[in-house]
């Protein structure tokens, strides 16, 4: 009796568990959502549905934490990188990405065999043979090689076999939305599809990443990432303005336009046929302007805080709506895992043109700044003396708007590309309601040089540039300086010395000697004058006559 019951237990555990149960695609590829999901959706354009089986002896299933994933590759760990260009606007195509990254020291080579690369050291020292994976050489039967018979393992996941000609290495499994898509490929590869029926929101997208190993295959990364479908444009705008400081904290200068420039997410070309219309609201009472131009420029001329709101508009092709209520096309039942039949939601044939638009809106603060910069004059300066070694120029700037605080100066080669030397200082000096100030630099070598002159405050930065010429110290210039001076010093020597005989012989005539000890003495302070006149200047040619020397 207790055999009985037990066989008896046995026939109702085995009626309600299978002994073998397949396991499906949405089993295997990590799906979180449940298997009535993909019901909400139409059929992607060449996907499958994840309620297919999944074959496990060729295509091994590991868990996360599985201890085989440190095995799977020689050398360390392959990652996947996932992207992809969302977001994607309803009716656009969005395409995805894969890139696998290999361990340090490893590449994939022309033909597609992973090699080490040259030069490279890695943790576990030079290795002898430069292959890692030598796809070419695996020589288990000819349809590796050539990919001419349909072997049993020459298929994907669900079966299908592999398409002519067939030499890659990697297989991929894309999983969304309730579907798969599998593709061969090398190092990298990427999907597209259609978003037209897809839901708004965000998305996830799955990838399970499979090398050949032998007859079979081994997991060696796995992947998701998130992607958005907006039945919004997706755009962005950019703002920028002259001698703004800096234009990411949207904080603009008055009385300078800003120029605004807006940019359209579309990387499929959906809307290349459409007409865009882009309505600009500045928020400065200056009223509502449209335009099919994606750039504008605008001035605001007083001080505050604005709203800027831009709404683009573009016509792109749609689904219609029907006024009416219509019975739905018969389309044939598929079958699937089970024999249950998965029904698909109608398609409509009808296409018309519908309106979708993006908003964009940002806070504008205005300031005062300086507008701008100019040059007045551009002078040498002269010192008393001897010359410096450095040549000193004096700038006088004069500017707009309000005063500066700091000054740099830039000199550079006369391309003004290269830059030889930078000074900044602070503004001290009052200037008053009035920009006019004066810099003065100094240049070490004679040659051609651009100046560039910053003006600058907490909002703004104005800029001006000239070329500067410094003249050179030529040596024949100073020897030909120097004989003039010589020669101009020889011929005042010259004539103090004629103007001084001609005075001697004016007064040199002989009078007799009186008592009258006034004139006597009157007349040789006179002699004495003349006589050391001469001997300063004739020192080796003196009157021998006694009476003349007295």
């Amino acid at each position: 009796m207790e055999c009985l019951y037990c066989f008896l237990g046995f026939l109702l555990l085995a009626a309600i568990l299978p002994l073998d149960a397949a396991k499906r695609f949405q089993d295997v590829l990590s799906n979180e959502r449940p298997s009535s999901y993909m019901r909400e959706h139409n059929q992607l354009n060449g996907w499958s549905s994840d309620e297919n089986d999944w074959n496990e002896k060729l295509y091994p299933v590991w868990k996360r934490g599985d201890s085989r994933w440190k095995n799977s590759w020689k050398g360390g760990r392959v990652r996947a990188v996932l992207t992809s260009d969302s977001p994607a606007l309803v009716g656009s195509t969005i395409t995805f990405a894969v890139n696998l990254v290999f361990p340090r020291c490893q590449k994939e080579d022309a033909d597609g065999n992973i090699v080490y690369e040259k030069n490279c050291r890695n943790d576990s020292g030079p290795s002898p043979d430069p292959y890692v994976y030598n796809w070419t050489a695996w020589t288990e039967d000819n349809d590796w090689r050539d990919g001419t018979s349909q072997g049993h393992h020459n298929v994907f996941p669900d079966g299908k076999p592999f398409p002519h000609p067939w030499k890659r290495n990697f297989v991929y499994v894309f999983h969304t939305l309730g579907q798969y898509f599998q593709k061969l490929g090398r190092c990298s590869v990427s999907v597209s599809i259609n978003t037209a029926n897809v839901t708004l929101g965000p998305q996830v997208m799955e990838v399970t990443v499979y090398r050949r190993h032998g007859r079979t295959y081994v997991p060696i990364a796995k992947v998701k990432d998130v992607y958005v479908v907006t039945d919004q444009i997706p755009i962005f705008v950019t703002m920028s303005q002259k001698n703004n400081r800096n234009s990411s904290d949207e904080i603009f200068l008055k009385d300078l336009p800003i120029i605004f420039n807006v940019l359209i997410h579309d990387p499929s070309h959906f809307l290349n046929e459409s007409a865009i219309y882009y309505k600009w609201n500045f928020g400065d009472n200056t009223g509502l302007f449209v335009s099919n131009n994606p750039i504008m420029n605008h001035t605001y001329v007083l001080n505050g805080t604005f709203s800027f709101n831009l709404t683009v508009q573009a016509t792109v092709p749609g689904l219609c709506s029907s006024p009416s209520p219509r019975p739905p096309k018969t389309t044939p039942s598929l079958f699937l895992a089970g024999g249950k039949p998965l029904e698909l939601r109608e398609i409509p044939v009808e296409n018309c043109k519908i309106n979708r638009y993006g908003y964009f809106m940002a806070t504008i603060t205005i300031v005062a700044g300086i507008l701008q910069v100019n040059i007045l004059q551009v002078t040498d300066v002269l010192t008393p003396g001897p010359q410096p070694d450095d040549s000193l120029v004096d700038f006088v700037l004069t500017c707009q708007g309000s005063i500066p605080t700091e000054i740099c100066t830039i000199i550079s080669d006369p391309t003004c590309q290269v830059t030889q030397d930078t000074v900044c200082n602070t503004v001290d000096e009052d200037l008053g309601d009035t920009c006019l100030l004066t810099v003065r630099r100094a240049f070490s070598s004679p040659g051609t040089y651009c100046m560039n002159l910053t003006l600058g405050d907490d909002a703004s930065l104005a800029l001006t540039s000239t070329l500067v010429s410094i003249p050179g110290r030529d040596p024949a210039f100073l020897l030909r300086m120097t004989n003039g001076i010589l020669v101009f010093v020889g011929f005042l020597t010259i004539f103090v010395t004629v103007i001084a005989i001609l005075v001697s012989k004016k007064y040199r005539k002989y009078k007799a000697i009186e008592s009258n000890t006034g004139i006597v003495v009157k007349d040789k302070g006179l002699n004495v004058f003349l006589s050391r006149a001469k001997t300063m200047f004739f020192p080796g040619n003196q009157e021998k006559d006694p009476l003349l020397k007295n």
